[in-house]
């Protein structure tokens, strides 16, 4: 097959080349169903053909809300880009108001949805917009199914109409409009062409260390990201069987009943893995408490390429055998490799997985970049703990005077739709400016030192830079968020939301007299001095002018819904202060 360039053309790679009988499953009720790639074509096909009969021209614009991934966002995926059309997917946990604005905005003409809860919130805006039609993946009564577009593509008298379009569609063309889901303000709609993504799949795949056609990845992060996307076309190219994780809940229970060698994720989904394990641990007694924690002292401790010695990786030899054996199996006992991205991973993290035999590659990229820019590589020397990886091929990276990473190749996007202007203040002189600080260290890997617009001065004239201290304090178990603050004011604080879930163990762990409910901890001196510990462990390794003086701790956890959050777990920082500005004046006018 001639060289891949619409994103397409990834299937008819994948039956030409290994032909899976299970390329894609999904679980339903107890039940895991797969398609081949055969069918996958010709469930793609047939969609194209329902599509061109419903009058669907190039160019328009198909929303696609998903709460879970599943076979079907990858059937309708294809089937829409085959006609020409773009696929416009949609974060499932956004508000009803945001629908509206993204598929108002986008002029989307026709929307496929996975279920009941979306479609609540979708038929309460649908007079609103432009939408013709509404179809489900899940069987609901009274509503259009989206196998009635199968049925009406069964025919296959239009087929040379489907290969026309396929055609007309040239690599430079507009695949897909992301709406990132902005900290600030309206989402933006990146627009990515086929080339931006195919060729971030091509660069992405060298970095690869799987045996093609023999490897299985686990997915869970939401395919409307373009990170899980391009991994997923990915996985396509790579012959990787892939198998759709019912909830984030069930990622273990999943991962047992398949047994991945790949998955990705995001840092706080291994905090809480971790997190889980070392609970576990603390449990145990005698001398299976004392493996267990000697196990994560030389984790802790890890380097890669046995840079620690012959002594060391005879010691890690033997952990691995007593004791990381067991953090295998509870993930199916086959992984081979994570990959993490959308925030900074903890170094000690990276450290302990890779230890444990299950290395997570941190990668870096944007939305606009398709996403990939760097990754960690197992092979070639590539893998360097505190960084995100070497520049990919194809990718060109350069660092400017204040800092700032600028990023040119073929994975820079088009533009955001319909707004020159802002395009205009990212992209300048072929150059896309993200935004984050950074910096290429000895032997080309990239390291991220903070976000550029994150950056404040106390009243003292000093300039802090929050990530750096955030990132550090979230390597303590107490900490599941923080948000440094200060610009303007005397010093810097930080409003911390604890982790209940560890402190909560902790509490029985240690026999405290602490009640356990999220308003109990917050306002607990217990939990507030042991805390301070750690706020302190943080402080000596800043100078005096970035160290937190004072902290508070919120009483409840930061989501999605509560507003705290962006759906790729983003802090919304206006937000966070506003929701806490009593917290903000108890720190700096008490």
């Amino acid at each position: 097959m001639a060289e891949i360039t619409r994103l397409f053309e990834f299937p008819q790679y994948q039956l030409k080349t290994y032909n899976l009988e299970k390329a894609l499953t999904t679980k339903y009720g107890d039940k895991w169903v797969s398609i081949s790639t055969q069918e996958y074509i010709d469930k793609a096909n047939a969609i194209s053909r329902g599509l061109l009969r419903l009058g669907v021209q190039p160019n328009d614009k198909i929303a696609v809300i998903s709460t879970t991934n599943r076979t079907e966002w990858n059937i309708m995926d294809i089937g829409i880009l085959q006609t020409g059309a773009q696929n416009v997917p949609i974060y499932p946990t956004i508000s009803k108001e945001d629908y509206e604005y993204v598929l108002n905005h986008s002029e989307s003409t026709y929307c496929f949805v996975s279920d009941a809860s979306i479609l609540e919130k979708l038929n309460q805006i649908k007079g609103n917009t432009k939408l013709k039609n509404i179809y489900t993946f899940d069987d609901i009564s009274d509503e259009n199914n989206w196998n009635e577009v199968l049925e009406l593509g069964k025919d296959t008298s239009n087929q040379l109409e489907v290969e026309a379009r396929k055609d007309a569609v040239k690599p430079d063309d507009l695949a897909t409009l992301i709406y990132t889901s902005g900290t600030t303000g309206r989402p933006k709609g990146v627009m990515l062409s086929h080339k931006n993504i195919v060729s971030n799949v091509l660069s992405s795949e060298k970095r690869v260390p799987l045996h093609k056609g023999q490897s299985k990845g686990l997915s869970f992060l939401p395919i409307c990201h373009i990170f899980e996307r391009m991994i997923l076309y990915l996985y396509q190219y790579c012959g990787v069987e892939i198998y759709f994780a019912e909830a984030i809940d069930k990622i273990s229970d999943n991962a047992i009943d398949i047994k991945p060698d790949v998955m990705t994720a995001v840092p706080r989904l291994y905090e809480k893995i971790y997190d889980k394990i070392y609970a576990k641990g603390a449990d145990l007694t005698g001398i299976k408490h004392k493996l267990f924690f000697w196990a994560i002292d030389l984790g802790l401790k890890y380097e890669p390429y046995g840079k620690n010695g012959w002594w060391y990786e005879t010691q890690l030899k033997l952990a691995r055998k007593l004791i990381f054996s067991k953090w295998q199996a509870a993930l199916g006992g086959n992984l081979k490799i994570m990959v993490s991205g959308s925030a900074a991973l903890q170094p000690r993290l990276t450290r302990v997985f890779a230890a444990a035999g299950m290395p997570i590659m941190e990668g870096y990229g944007l939305t606009e970049t398709s996403p990939v820019i760097s990754v960690n590589d197992q092979n070639n020397n590539g893998f360097r703990i505190g960084t995100v990886g070497r520049i990919i091929d194809g990718v060109e990276v350069k660092i400017a005077e204040d800092g700032e990473i600028l990023v040119k190749g073929p994975n820079v996007m088009l533009g955001y739709y319909k707004d020159n202007a802002k395009t205009e203040e990212v992209i300048k002189n072929d150059y896309f400016h993200t935004g984050d600080k950074g910096e290429i260290c000895p032997e080309g890997f990239l390291k991220i030192t903070g976000r550029k617009k994150e950056m404040f001065k106390t009243s003292g004239g000093k300039y802090v830079i929050p990530t750096l201290i955030e990132n550090q304090l979230k390597q303590s178990r107490f900490i599941e968020q923080v948000m440094v603050v200060g610009e303007g004011e005397k010093m810097p604080a930080a409003i911390i939301q604890p982790n209940f879930e560890f402190i909560i163990d902790w509490i029985n762990r240690k026999s405290k007299n602490v009640g356990t409910t999220e308003v109990e901890i917050a306002n607990s001196d217990i939990i507030i001095k042991r805390i301070q510990k750690e706020v302190d462990i943080c402080n000596s390794k800043f100078g005096k002018w970035e160290q937190i003086k004072r902290f508070e701790l919120t009483p409840e956890a930061w989501t999605i819904d509560g507003g705290h959050l962006t759906p790729t777990m983003k802090m919304k920082r206006k937000i966070i202060r506003e929701i806490y500005k009593d917290l903000y004046e108890k720190i700096y006018r008490d």
